[in-house]
């Protein structure tokens, strides 16, 4: 008990720091791509600016209004902070000679553990925007809701396709499936969903309708200030993190180096394909507008979830043949 222990407290340091630097990094990718220099003034590059954001947000005033429902109003941010690391307790980095991963719990049916979760998620974005009694947050509650129901089911059939070629439902052993050949190339397709559905999940641009600042003031945390609403940023840049990892384990070949190259260890190969997927991310922000909101729905519906079910079923074949 003590060993997880330490090991939780030590992830959980990892990870958080590695949020806050996301974010830094993130700010900084956009202003070299806008051709401005981004946060250069708190500390040597700007790196002392996660510190200064985490302070405005502790000291600035916590307003709760009165038409919220006050239990589940400062309810609902836990839940999203408790789901988006809450993951991290079955998500591998590497592995040991002896083959065992590096991980708090190895489950057997560890990507079933990460859908679980992540499909949880959404109640502290529901819940959050319905409980603040104003209009703004509930249409932004309700359209993440529906925008999460939508392309979760796109990516559920993208996992599935991985699952067939593994033959196992352990993240370790799918990355063990992938020593020869990573699987984004068998699964192009079933990549290509994934990608477009991790980023509708993390409600990231072009999809963050649901806190769509033109049209609902700030979304579902629209009645949120001081450490509540940093407690939906931080669960934001988290699920961010896990879906680079989800993509990285099921697709990306994990820790396995590419062209069994030996030059880094495999913690250092899994980290870069991370960062490489959290590039990503950020020059999409940096590139694509905001989608319309029914152009968004019809995508899911009418594109990707046809699309999602026949690389589902070309992948079957395939297996069933072979």
């Amino acid at each position: 008990m003590l060993i997880v222990l330490v090991k939780s407290a030590v992830l959980l340091l990892v990870v958080v720091t590695t949020f806050a630097y996301a974010m830094l990094f993130e700010r900084k990718i956009l202003g070299w791509m806008q051709l401005r220099p981004g946060p250069n003034r708190v500390g040597p590059w700007g790196l002392l600016q996660p510190a200064a954001d985490a302070a405005k947000l502790i000291l600035k005033e916590d307003l709760t209004p009165k038409t919220a429902d006050p239990l589940i109003y400062r309810l609902a941010p836990f839940i999203s902070l408790l789901t988006a690391f809450a993951v991290y307790a079955v998500v591998p980095f590497g592995a040991n000679g002896d083959g065992s991963p590096w991980a708090i719990g190895d489950v057997n049916a560890g990507i079933l553990f990460l859908m679980a979760i992540s499909s949880v998620g959404v109640y502290g974005i529901s819940l959050g925007g319905w409980a603040s009694g104003s209009k703004f947050p509930l249409l932004g509650a309700v359209r993440g809701t529906a925008q999460m129901i939508s392309y979760e089911l796109s990516m559920s059939l993208s996992f599935v396709g991985v699952l067939m070629l593994a033959g196992t439902t352990s993240l370790t052993g799918i990355v063990n499936a992938q020593e020869r050949l990573w699987f984004f190339i068998p699964q192009a397709l079933g990549f290509i969903i994934y990608v477009i559905t991790a980023v509708a999940e993390t409600n990231r641009t072009p999809f963050d309708l649901v806190e769509a600042e033109t049209e609902l003031v700030g979304g579902f945390h629209t009645e949120y200030s001081g450490l509540r609403f940093g407690s939906f940023f931080i669960a934001e840049y988290v699920n961010m993190l896990t879906v680079s990892c989800i993509a990285t384990l099921l697709f990306l070949g994990g820790w396995n180096a590419p062209f069994g190259l030996t030059l880094l260890p495999g913690l250092a190969w899994f980290v870069l394909k991370v960062g490489a997927f959290m590039f990503f991310y950020m020059w999409l922000r940096a590139t694509l507008p905001r989608f319309r909101y029914d152009r968004l729905m019809t995508f899911g519906w009418k594109v990707l979830l046809p699309l999602a079910t026949l690389n589902l079923v070309a992948t079957a074949a395939w297996v069933a043949l072979h």
